[in-house]
């Protein structure tokens, strides 16, 4: 059965009468016209529709009555379609989407005409967001929780040098730095993300979260991350000192866990009872059990030496006890899982893989949805075509 779409009708009917029109006014060719007609299709929603296009030539310009009068070109697509397709796009290979038009719209498009639609509208949710770089002047929220965190994605570079881009291509992983942020007492999450900037860039991210998030005069920000120099920084950087950088506990306990068998008979008894000091601000009691088993000439590596070291040169983000007692989370869980619905479900694809640019696009397509701006960027979308 076919489908309608209520804006696809209102199309379907502007687009009929202002064919006829359109016909009616060109009944009378001028002296020196010649008509004929040719076929003229495009793809929506309720199918192909195909029409029998009068067209008249005057020398050599051609005119096309009906096509410029119902706004439409051979084999385009409706808005409406393009938006089903972006959405289709969003979440499966662009292949697989070739089969769902087909199954639940009758339209056959290439996969090529699919990624070029959804890239290009990925392009314009990118460009469409810009970034605050203000502090608000309001007192705003008490407190914002806020997570970044770095994962890594398929890209592939082309050897500008080679005329042939088939060859010298390169695959390599690249980081894509996701960010989000909430107030304390709301759930509604707020996402940024980038991998092209860089690391100042998922900076703006996280001052553009938090801005969203409730950022004001008074606001103090409560960050967490798995101890990337990086990502305290940018806390530091962006926040000064309304802001303050924890340690994930849980990125400590897995340095406590691999030191744990080389310092206890009972590793994890011995375990338990550090996560027990360190929430409660006693890290020089851990340092203490971790002195005895250090090894001055073993590998960085070695499992205690890297515990010891993570620890010490962390010193001032550990505060497990202040963060309870506030009711804040010591651990990153949210941007992890964060990462794998936002980031991973579509850019880390078996086989999938990304020139830098369109790995940007859609990780702004999957930030737009994550941010509920999907319906805001097809009604300016529909403004500016009108």
């Amino acid at each position: 059965m076919t489908r309608f779409d209520a804006s696809d009708k209102r199309r379907c009917r502007a687009g009929r009468k202002n064919g006829l029109l359109a016909a009616k006014r060109s009944s009378y060719k001028p002296r020196g016209c010649v008509g004929q007609e040719k076929k003229l299709c495009w793809h929506t929603t309720f199918g192909t529709i195909a029409v029998e296009e009068p067209q008249y030539r005057a020398g050599t310009p051609i005119s096309r009555p009906f096509s410029g009068q119902a706004q439409v070109t051979n084999r385009c697509c409706s808005q409406p379609l393009q938006r089903v397709v972006t959405d289709f796009g969003a979440d499966v290979a662009f292949g697989q989407v070739v089969g769902k038009l087909r199954e639940h719209y009758g339209v056959d498009l290439a996969s090529e005409t699919i990624r070029g639609i959804v890239e290009g509208h990925a392009q314009g949710m990118l460009e469409q967001h810009a970034l605050a770089e203000e502090w608000p002047s309001t007192e705003g929220a008490p407190w914002l929780v806020a997570e970044m965190d770095g994962g890594m994605v398929p890209i592939v570079t082309v050897d500008p040098e080679q005329r042939d881009r088939r060859k010298g291509k390169r695959l390599e992983w690249n980081e894509l730095k996701l960010s989000l942020v909430h107030a304390q007492d709301s759930r509604e999450l707020h996402y940024g993300g980038t991998l092209l900037d860089g690391v100042q860039g998922a900076g703006s991210w996280l001052f553009d979260c938090a801005h969203r998030a409730g950022l004001g005069t008074h606001t103090q920000v409560h960050a967490v991350g798995d101890g990337a120099s990086w990502l305290s920084d940018q806390v530091e950087q962006r926040f000064g000192a309304q802001g303050t950088y924890l340690v994930d506990f849980y990125h400590v306990s897995e340095y406590l866990g691999e030191a744990a068998n080389l310092c206890s008979a009972q590793p994890e008894a011995w375990l338990r009872t550090q996560q027990q000091r360190l929430k409660h601000n006693q890290l020089p009691a851990v340092i203490a059990e971790l002195q005895p088993h250090l090894k001055p000439n073993g590998p960085p590596e070695e499992p205690v030496n890297a515990c010891h070291r993570y620890l010490c040169n962390r010193s001032h983000q550990l505060d497990y006890q202040g963060a309870l007692a506030h009711g804040l989370p010591i651990g990153s869980g949210e941007i992890e899982s964060a990462h794998r619905y936002i980031v991973q479900q579509r850019l880390k694809r078996p086989g999938a893989w990304w020139t830098p640019k369109n790995a940007e696009r859609m990780l702004a397509l999957r930030l737009n949805r994550a941010n509920n701006r999907w319906d805001a960027y097809w009604d300016d979308y529909i403004k500016q075509a009108a």
